[in-house]
């Protein structure tokens, strides 16, 4: 298989570029035409793969496309999810190339969506389109469901899960969206924090005020909105808010032994991300905090003037965005209702408080002992000569807990990118190496089931 792919190679890369110009930014109205271009191509590429009953399913919003190949009779049936939508690609000026224009460089693909999650997905359309070349069938039955809203929480596609669960019935959910744990080192992830995301408002008066007629003597937006998101966290890094650590289990000893047993070396983490030092909850070691522990992050802040030069002005208006991860049985709309208690709690006099929600998922735990799971490991093992480690994830893929309590299928987190390829970040890209790897691990995986 090794060969064919690279006979393939030049026309791989050709179509995965192609997708990637596609500029599906699922989070924004005016790129809604351009998200249904992108179902649009996934879609006939799975049928130029050679995959049956592809369908574009409309949504409220962005479609779904399903397709299946169901005859390998008494063999299993893998259901690959993936989405072609991607994050927002601003800062635009920090980008080296268009976002939008993928190029290669130093043996990457530059382009938003390269790695989260247009060319993980691209292997598994790929992988099954040489075994169909190869074989003329499958090693097993095959379906696929893309979503195009997994950068905005999924919130079409619980529904749908729920209505079609006799459609997507599999003995296992296949999904590449996560990563490596470093070059060379494959990992295959056992646990995904939940995702709470909200933006706070903050109005004091009717308007702007002169800060040389009105300062000092009416309240500042920004002034209150900085105090508010303070006020979150205590100065050990723990999280301020009453109740929130509700449902976070106490990690086991087997738990942290397991957590340590990925490598970390503090020194090149500081050093690669231009860091003097790293920051967190007193008391756990830094991966315990980025995988199972919870947190809550400001994201992003905004009020007063931002043009050029200064502008002497009391502002009216602040917002802020927060995101948290949860663990373990915390509730996210629980933890919601708390964090807006708190902030009720503690706003400035003369400050008028709103929150309004955007994400919320619940967190999700693997069994890496799954038959399922360790025949990807096998798989990985064959193909980049290492056997993957098994780190609990940090991030979120909200759909994870949903396709596994409604289909009770095991969920195999079978990644390819790195963690460095600034995904939701500018310069995003991914490693040929691993398009091209990807593909062979895919198929071998496939022959093991």
């Amino acid at each position: 298989m090794k060969e064919t792919i690279q006979l393939h190679k030049e026309t791989f890369i050709k179509e995965l570029q192609e997708f990637l110009r596609i500029p599906s930014i699922s989070a924004v109205d005016k790129h809604k035409g351009d998200v249904k271009k992108g179902a649009d191509w996934v879609a006939g590429s799975l049928a130029k793969a050679g995959m049956e009953n592809v369908e574009i399913i409309p949504t409220e919003q962005h479609p779904i496309v399903y397709a299946d190949w169901m005859h390998a009779k008494g063999k299993p049936t893998v259901l690959v999810y993936g989405h072609y939508d991607v994050q927002p690609p601003e800062p635009l000026d920090l980008w080296e190339t268009p976002p939008f224009e993928p190029q290669i460089r130093d043996g990457k693909i530059f382009a938003r969506g390269a790695t989260d999650d247009k060319g993980q997905l691209f292997i598994h359309i790929k992988a099954v389109e040489l075994l169909l070349e190869e074989n003329g069938e499958l090693p097993v039955n095959i379906k696929f469901c893309v979503e195009g809203e997994e950068e905005i929480a999924s919130p079409n596609l619980g529904p749908f899960i729920d209505a079609n669960r006799e459609k997507l019935t599999a003995d296992a959910v296949v999904i590449s969206d996560t990563s490596f744990l470093e070059p060379g080192q494959p990992a295959i992830c056992t646990s995904l924090r939940g995702a709470l995301a909200m933006e706070v408002n903050v109005k004091t008066a009717n308007s702007d005020l002169h800060s040389g007629v009105y300062g000092g003597g009416v309240p500042n937006a920004v002034h209150a909105l900085i105090h508010l998101l303070d006020s979150l966290h205590e100065e050990d890094g723990k999280i301020a808010v009453k109740g929130f650590y509700e449902g976070v289990p106490e990690p086991t000893e087997e738990l942290r032994k397991e957590v340590a047993e990925i490598p970390f070396n503090e020194q090149k983490t500081k050093q690669d991300l231009g860091l003097k030092a790293l920051y967190g909850e007193q008391g756990f070691t830094f991966h315990e905090r980025t995988g199972i522990r919870p947190t809550l992050e400001i994201n992003g802040v905004s009020g007063g003037y931002q043009g050029e030069g200064i502008k002497t002005i009391i502002p009216c208006e602040a917002s802020g965005k927060i995101s948290c991860r949860l663990v373990g049985e915390q509730d996210p709309g629980q933890v919601y209702e708390r964090i807006e208690q708190h902030l009720h709690d503690h706003k400035p006099a003369g400050a008028n408080v709103t929150l309004k929600q955007f994400i919320q998922a619940k967190p999700v735990a693997l069994d890496s002992k799954d038959a399922m799971i360790q025949k990807a490991a096998d798989a990985y093992e064959k193909v980049y000569g290492v056997r993957p480690l098994f780190p609990k994830e940090g991030g979120s893929i909200p759909i994870v807990e949903n396709f596994a309590r409604v289909l009770s299928a095991p969920v195999v987190l079978m990644g390819f990118g790195l963690p460095s390829e600034n995904l939701h970040a500018p310069n995003e890209h991914f490693h040929l190496e691993n398009f091209e790897k990807g593909i062979e691990t895919v198929c071998e995986y496939l022959r093991y089931l």
